[in-house]
Parts: structure tokens; sequence; C-alpha cells
């Protein structure tokens, strides 16, 4: 017992309280982006933008929400009805499950009950998310088989093999963060991100400043990884072909949102790995405590100001996406490829060499 509340009872209160939070802003995020894609674009192309539906355009989101609820579900004759169907929850789920293992937060101490900011504390949770995220490729495959379309089969096969590869960059870009932090824990690695380093004592040890090319190869694969441009080969407007050709209303808005929960996760798992998860930013500690706050307001506000840190690097990562796609151009599939498994991947297996001996003389 603590606090008169049974532990058990504690602990399922809070993790539904988690999960409900959660779960509001993940499905908040696609309508939220498809809004900034569409305002940030048009800033970049100094043109209006949304600004009919509500103030600002902001309500244009719930319109299209609205004619992908009410739009004919039409199933062409040709596919394979029952794999047609699952696809898109195929694609969606793992989405939805992947952000599990993501730290918001730091663990805070209510009533005498410790609660983990993260809806599942996994000792594996950087497996966990390489398992699970890579499961989406088989919604991908399967959407564009059961689709019986040649256009859809390129997209699919483009997909598929554009994931496989970088999600192999991705994870070797990873290696040399467990063999620095020795851990596999998002929890434990974020932790020991808020430490500095000793000959400059106001730049913390973010993954990023240990491990830049890591960083750098990390932050191009989750690109690929989310079929966001240059890497959008799998869709490929221009072409006329991607997996989900044969798609239309709620169906296609599931795959939409989809990219979208991948993008935040990807988002979510980079802050984590490399940005500091939820460590306030160099130079906030100092500002709060100038503040003069003492006991439960200032142990409180530590906690809203590090869930706030997370939120805003998560936030500037999506941003970036944005602008990635209205600034460069999408790359040729065979200039796709060659970037994947001729320069990542030999540049990533070099850089876990390198920090094998970094760490075997001490300077890591």
């Amino acid at each position: 017992m603590a606090g008169g509340v049974d532990v058990t009872t504690f602990e399922l209160t809070a993790m539904a309280i988690k999960l409900g939070i959660v779960l509001l802003i993940l499905l908040h995020v696609a309508p939220i982006m498809v809004w900034a894609e569409r305002r940030i674009c048009s800033w970049m192309q100094n043109r209006t933008g949304p600004n009919r539906v509500g103030p600002f355009g902001l309500l244009q989101p719930l319109a299209d929400a609205a004619k992908f609820i009410f739009k004919e579900e039409y199933v062409p004759a040709h596919v394979r009805k029952g794999f047609y169907e699952l696809a898109p929850a195929v694609s969606i789920i793992p989405a939805f499950l992947t952000f599990a293992v993501i730290p918001f937060g730091p663990s805070i101490d209510i009533g005498g009950n410790l609660v983990h900011l993260q809806l599942a504390d996994l000792n594996v949770g950087f497996v966990y998310i390489l398992a699970i995220s890579s499961l989406s490729v088989y919604g991908t495959i399967m959407a564009s088989w059961a689709s019986n379309s040649k256009y859809a089969m390129f997209g699919g096969l483009r997909a598929t093999a554009q994931m496989i590869s970088y999600e192999l960059a991705l994870g070797l870009s990873l290696v040399s963060m467990i063999m620095v932090y020795g851990s596999v824990s998002l929890q434990e690695i974020t932790q020991a991100q808020g430490e500095v380093f000793a000959f400059f004592p106001s730049l913390p040890k973010w993954g990023v400043f240990l491990q830049p090319v890591a960083f750098l190869i990390f932050f191009i694969s989750i690109f690929a990884e989310t079929n966001r441009l240059p890497f959008d080969l799998p869709e490929g407007e221009a072409e006329i072909i991607g997996f989900h050709v044969e798609y239309g209303g709620m169906k296609w808005s599931s795959f939409f949102l989809a990219e979208y929960l991948h993008m935040t996760t990807a988002a979510g798992f980079l802050t984590a790995m490399f940005l500091g998860g939820w460590q306030m930013f160099p130079g906030m500690y100092t500002a709060i405590v100038a503040l003069g706050l003492e006991g439960d307001a200032l142990y409180w506000t530590m906690v809203g100001l590090r869930v706030l840190s997370f939120a805003i690097k998560v936030m500037v990562i999506l941003v970036f996406f944005i602008v990635v796609r209205f600034t460069l151009p999408r790359f040729r599939y065979d200039q796709l490829m060659h970037l994947g498994w001729k320069v990542l991947v030999p540049i990533a297996l070099v850089n876990i060499v390198v920090t094998a001996y970094m760490i075997s003389f001490g300077w890591l």
C-alpha cells in the first residue's frame, strides 16, 4: 500500500493515464503535421497556404478527415480482398507499438511510487524498436501484392528493398552508441547523456557530440525508413506508381497516418539516442535555480521542463523533415541504393572499429 492505494491499482491507473496521453498525442500528430507541412511549404514558396477553413487554416485537417471518413470505400474487383483489407492495419499497428519504449520524461515519484514516463521500460528497448518497426515493411509489400497491379508492385518492391537496405545502416550506426553507453535501455542511455565533458563542463555528453558520424548515418537512414523525400521512391507520384495506388478513403489515410507515426517515433528515437532525450537544454537548470524555487515546486518544474525539452527536440526534427521535403529533389533509385550499400554501410562499419579502438584506449 502507498498512500492508501494498492500498488497494483496505482500502477494500472498510471499505465492507463500514460497510454491515453500517448495515444491522444500520436493521433493528433498527422493532422498537425499536415497543416504544418502545407503552411511551411507555402512560406518557402511564397504562397498563402491553407487559410479558408478556420483561423490560419487550422481546421483544414478536420475537413480532410471528414472527407476521408465519408468517402465511398471502393474496393477494386481485381484485388486480393483479404490481404487488401489487412494491409493498412499491418502498416499502422507497428507504428503505434514502437513508441511504447521511447522515454519522454524522467522517472517521477508520486506518493512513494516510482512512475516511468515511458509506456514500457524494457531493458532491450533499442532492440524492440528495430524489431517492431521492421514489421511495417510487411504491410507495404502486402498492400502492393494484394492490389494485384504492376504499378503498386513496383512501389512495393522499391519500398521493401529500400527499407531493408537502410535498416542495416541504421542498426550499424547504433552499435557504436551501445558500445559507448554500455546499454540497450533507452532510459539508461538518456540518463547517461546527462553527464558533461570534463574538459568542457557546459557541453553535455549527448550522443551527437560523442558519435557525430553515427548521428549523421542514423539521420539519413530515418528519412529512407519513413519514405520521406529525398527517399520517397516507394510512392513516386510523378511516376504514377506507389504501393498504395489502389487504395482510397480511410484505407489510404491509414497508410498516411502510419507514415507520420513512423516519423514521430523516428524523431523520438533520434532524440533519445543522440540529443539527450528528456535531458534539459544547456543553461535551463541554471535559469531554474536563479528563480529560487525549492521543494516540490522545484521538483515538478524540473519534471515539466524535461518533458518540454523532449517535446521541443522532437518537434524541431519533425519540422526539419518538412523543410527537407521542399528543399531536396528525389534521388534516382540507383543513387538511393548506392548511398545505402556503398556509402553508409561501409562508413558505419569503419565507425564501429574506430569507436572500439577509442574505447580500448579510454578516449570515450
